[in-house]
């Protein structure tokens, strides 16, 4: 099914690596590449992805930019500035799409996606018209006061925690983006406060968000696996 789909994918990467130490994380070195060149490769093996567009912080439009001539992918890949915050950047991305039938976010900080979880996540979205990648928590979670003190302890069979890509139906993110303007730090909660039901499926324990130096430390661990 996912052959004959029109998608369009938004990478969102202006954040301001804030955590790093210094370090612009999408830009940082993974196997030889950038990690942000490695996101754009998984999405260019995608068959049913048409457009991409890539948000960048103002200041890294050029850089993102060059990197086009350098990689010669075979698909075209759009720039766009971002926002102050993420569902900023994803309006920006999606004002700058059309005539797509699916849209997929995706965190530019997460290189170790595949075609595999993309096209999971395509078929996954069949049903609802939304579907997020997630991985069951392993971690036993505590919701305590801001005291410290523990609340609760929830059960941990039914906790996901979620990653990115997360798919939509075209109609449902816009309609989403243009309708709710409470913060949210991820796509499918303002999907979530329309009513719409969201998918979970099976994403990957490898498929990390890389935050700190030592979640890139991981990802080339994980990458040098993979390659290997």
């Amino acid at each position: 099914m996912t052959d004959r789909l029109n998608v369009a994918v938004i990478i969102v990467a202006a954040g301001g690596s804030s955590r790093m130490g210094g370090v612009d994380k999408i830009f940082a070195p993974l196997g030889g590449q950038s990690v942000l060149v490695r996101v754009i490769d998984v999405f260019q093996r995608c068959e049913p992805v048409k457009q991409m567009v890539v948000v960048l912080s103002e200041a890294n439009l050029k850089r993102g930019q060059e990197l086009v001539g350098v990689a010669g992918w075979r698909r075209a890949v759009d720039f766009c500035a971002g926002g102050v915050r993420r569902q900023d950047s994803v309006l920006a991305g999606l004002n700058c799409i059309s005539g797509c039938d699916w849209v997929i976010v995706h965190d530019g900080a997460r290189p170790l996606v595949t075609p595999a979880i993309i096209n999971r996540g395509l078929e996954a979205a069949g049903e609802t018209g939304v579907a997020v990648a997630a991985v069951p928590v392993t971690d036993t979670i505590k919701i305590a006061g801001d005291d410290g003190l523990v609340r609760q302890t929830p059960p941990r069979p039914g906790l996901w925690a979620v990653q990115t890509p997360q798919v939509f139906r075209f109609d449902i993110i816009s309609k989403a983006y243009h309708k709710v303007t409470d913060e949210v730090t991820d796509d499918a909660s303002l999907v979530e406060k329309l009513g719409y039901k969201v998918k979970l499926y099976m994403g990957s324990y490898d498929n990390i968000k890389i935050t700190t130096p030592a979640d890139l430390a991981l990802a080339g661990i994980l990458w040098s696996a993979r390659e290997g």
